[in-house]
């Protein structure tokens, strides 16, 4: 998304984003003779939970970003997401955290806190800047947040036993509409076609899109919303780590502290 945001508005990037993934998706899904959904209540259920996982969720980030709300707010703002998920699934997934698992949570969102503030200026300021443009980008990563949540337990409730392939294919057509619809409504649509655009567009489909988000369903059908949800605490702290591979970047002792309580926190909540 660093390479990539740059070179195009959020909403067109996204459309182009599904693009590849619904087309290598499509091609998936003749060679491996993959089973459509066999009803259109079961359609409605995948695009439902498509449009909240991938339209709203990564729309409303990268919008966020796009328009100034600074990366470490908005990663505060989405670490936040286990702790809903996990209190929304105990009234409509009837899962329960124990005592030791809601310590890992909170260890969880404090090693987030950490790594964030070794990393980002939350604001450059020190006051949340509260002009309309930055109460929109706050807005919108709000949004993101709900839609990971909800999208991550409508999954669970409804689409647990979808076929990848041919659902991701329901899923991910539903997004590219919206998100082109959206490009359409809203932006220019101008794509500054640089090498780097290039790779984090395919970068963000192949692994992030087919890849990551396949793992997350597998990973749904298999375990509790709760658990797989506090798997997204080690995002800002895994950000961090390949920052400092990738681009040379400093890993800060803060930093390093973050990860290992993140990384408690996470095995407190998943073992059983």
């Amino acid at each position: 998304m660093r390479y990539g945001a740059p070179h195009a508005e959020p909403f067109t990037f996204m459309a182009l984003r599904m693009m590849i993934v619904v087309g290598l998706l499509v091609i998936i899904v003749f060679a491996t003779r993959a089973p459509w959904p066999r009803s259109w209540t079961q359609v409605g259920h995948l695009v439902v939970a498509g449009l909240l996982v991938h339209a709203t969720y990564l729309g409303g980030i990268l919008y966020a970003i796009r328009n100034g709300l600074p990366v470490g707010f908005v990663a505060l703002i989405a670490g936040l997401q286990p702790i809903l998920t996990a209190l929304f699934a105990s009234r409509w997934l009837g899962e329960r955290l124990s005592g030791v698992q809601s310590l890992g949570m909170a260890c969880g969102f404090m090693g987030v806190v950490m790594v964030v503030a070794s990393k980002y200026a939350l604001v450059s300021t020190g006051t949340v800047n509260t002009a309309p443009p930055a109460i929109i980008a706050i807005a919108f990563a709000s949004l993101g947040l709900l839609g990971i949540t909800f999208g991550t337990l409508y999954q669970k409730r409804f689409c647990a036993e979808m076929d990848l392939r041919t659902g991701g294919v329901v899923q991910f057509s539903a997004t590219l509409a919206a998100m082109a619809l959206l490009a359409f409504v809203f932006e220019t649509r101008v794509v500054q076609w640089h090498v780097e655009f290039v790779f984090a567009l395919f970068w963000l489909a192949i692994v992030l899109s087919l890849g990551a988000i396949s793992l997350l369903y597998w990973m749904i059908r298999r375990g509790a919303a709760s658990k797989v949800a506090s798997l997204f605490f080690l995002t800002p702290s895994v950000t961090a780590l390949m920052g400092f591979v990738l681009f040379g970047e400093t890993f800060s002792p803060l930093a390093i502290a973050g990860l290992v309580v993140t990384s408690v926190g996470v095995a407190l909540v998943t073992k059983k």
